[in-house]
C-alpha cells in the first residue's frame, strides 16, 4: 500500500469491499480512496486493473459507493431501496464492459480489457451489488453492530449471526471497551 494513506479492508464480497473504502460512517470517518490513484490501487488489489483514474471518474466511483452502501442497508434492514441509489447501480452496471471468466479451479473472475476505464471495473463492482441486494448469493446482508461504523456487510456465516464488518478492527475494538468496562466496574465493586 502507498505511504501516508489508511490500509485497505478487504472482504471476500467486492461490493460490501467497496463501501468500506470508507469506514467509520458515524464516527470520525476515514477515506482510503481519497485520490484517483488511490482508486487505481483499490481497483488492482481486487482484480480490476485499470491503467488510470481522473477526478470525475473517482467521483463516479464515490458515488457509486455510497449508492450501494444506501442499497445495502436498505436491504438489510428490510426497507424499500432508495431509487436513487438503485439508478446508480444499474447505470454503472449497464454502461461497463467486463467478461465474466471461469478459471482452473472453477471459480468465476472478471477480465477486463486492455484498453479498460473505470468504469468497467465500476460495472462490475455494480453488477456484484445487484446480486447479493437481489439475494442471488448464499447469505444475508447485516449492519456492523459498531455504532461507529454502521457498515453494510454481507454474512456468510453458518449461522448467519456476524455482529461485525470485520472482527480484527470493530469485533476487537468492541470487545476490547466491553473488557475495559467490566474491569472499571469490578474494580469499583471492589473498593
Amino acid at each position: 500500500m502507498r505511504a501516508g494513506f489508511p490500509d485497505f479492508r478487504l472482504g471476500t464480497v467486492l461490493a460490501t469491499s467497496f463501501t468500506g473504502t470508507l469506514s467509520e460512517r458515524r464516527g470520525d470517518a476515514v477515506e482510503r480512496i481519497p485520490t484517483p490513484q488511490r482508486l487505481v490501487d483499490w481497483l488492482a488489489v481486487n482484480g480490476l486493473a485499470v491503467a488510470s483514474c481522473t477526478t470525475a471518474q473517482l467521483d463516479l466511483a464515490r458515488e457509486l459507493r455510497e449508492s450501494i452502501h444506501a442499497a445495502a442497508t436498505a436491504a438489510a434492514i428490510q426497507d424499500a431501496l432508495p431509487a436513487s441509489a438503485v439508478q446508480v447501480i444499474n447505470d454503472c452496471s449497464a454502461q461497463g464492459r467486463a467478461a465474466a471468466i471461469l478459471t482452473p479451479e472453477g471459480e468465476r473472475r472478471w477480465r477486463l480489457g486492455s484498453a479498460s476505464c473505470v468504469e468497467d471495473a465500476l460495472s462490475v463492482i455494480a453488477a456484484d451489488a445487484i446480486s447479493i441486494i437481489a439475494g442471488e448469493r448464499d447469505g444475508r446482508l447485516a449492519l456492523c453492530a459498531s455504532p461507529t461504523c454502521q457498515a453494510a456487510f454481507f454474512d456468510t456465516s453458518q449461522s448467519r449471526t456476524r455482529k461485525w464488518c470485520d472482527m480484527n478492527t470493530c469485533g476487537n475494538r468492541q470487545k476490547k471497551a466491553r473488557f475495559n468496562a467490566n474491569q472499571r466496574k469490578n474494580l469499583r465493586s471492589a473498593e
